[in-house]
């Protein structure tokens, strides 16, 4: 009876110390290896079990009856297999502590994996919006300066066509104040004005718009120099340039001389006007 007192304390004993150990693999796993409650809890449970089966196989299992000298081979192998226990005990806490250093460490190698990713991930969207706002920038610059350009262009056209011909050749468009003004006349000469129909270009609404200027004789648009010319062509309001176009100088200078051209002899015949 006391044999099995002392076998049921032995077992209960072992039993314990399983409990102790699995309660502190439990823990160790919840704390150092960032498991959740039902892994640890089962790795907690089976530690438990396989160490309260071991402590017990090798504390409490009964030897065989031996004289003195038995029992004392059996004290020491009680002795030899309990140090052997402790030292099982002592492995598979130490692997699992290792299994736990192991766990953990993997679980910060790809949480520092997954921060380098997301960085990564940052800093190309940062330098790609970078991109795009630049060349958004650089488009909306040359947008503009096309505009302006265009605007430069349209303004010298308008200014030029405002200003009319360069009729003196200075490289100047000065709009009435082309050339030189030539001498005029108040009035025709006694006698009365010269028929400036007779030039070819001049009709009868030209022909007042040239006494208005005060042009009224051949010889005075014979008398023309280039820069006189100029300022005419300028001056001709709804005309401008008539006068080098059909060339009144040349004809002028064949009617102030009293000879004919074909297109006069054509006026004088009534066939023109």
């Amino acid at each position: 009876m006391s044999d099995i007192r002392k076998n049921s304390s032995c077992k209960i004993g072992c039993w314990a110390m399983a409990a102790v150990a699995g309660l502190l693999t439990f823990v160790m796993l919840l704390t150092v290896g960032e498991y959740t409650f039902m892994p640890a809890a089962f790795l907690g449970v089976l530690v438990f079990v396989l160490l309260g089966l071991v402590f017990s196989w090798l504390f409490c299992t009964p030897l065989p009856a031996a004289g003195a000298k038995s029992a004392a081979s059996g004290s020491q192998s009680s002795t030899t297999s309990g140090s052997s226990g402790s030292s099982a005990g002592t492995s598979v806490a130490a692997g699992a502590s290792a299994a736990v250093a192991s766990t953990s460490a993997s679980s910060s190698a790809n949480a520092a994996a997954d921060k380098a990713a997301a960085d990564k991930a940052a800093a190309d969207k940062a330098a790609a919006d970078k991109a795009a706002a630049d060349k958004a920038a650089a488009a909306k610059k040359t947008a503009a300066a096309e505009k302006k350009a265009a605007k430069a262009a349209a303004d010298k056209a308008a200014a030029d066509a405002a200003a009319g011909e360069d009729f003196d050749g200075d490289g100047v468009r000065e709009g009435a104040d082309e050339g030189t003004k030539p001498a005029t006349l108040a009035a025709a000469r006694e006698g009365g004005a010269d028929d400036l129909k007779r030039i070819k270009g001049i009709g009868p609404k030209l022909e007042k718009l040239c006494n208005s200027m005060g042009f009224f004789h051949f010889d005075q648009i014979a008398a023309w120099t280039a820069d006189e010319l100029a300022w005419v062509n300028s001056n001709l309001e709804g005309f401008k340039g008539r006068a080098t176009r059909d060339e009144w100088i040349a004809q002028a200078k064949l009617l102030a001389a009293s000879e004919d051209t074909e297109f006069s002899k054509r006026v004088d015949k009534g066939s023109v006007y």
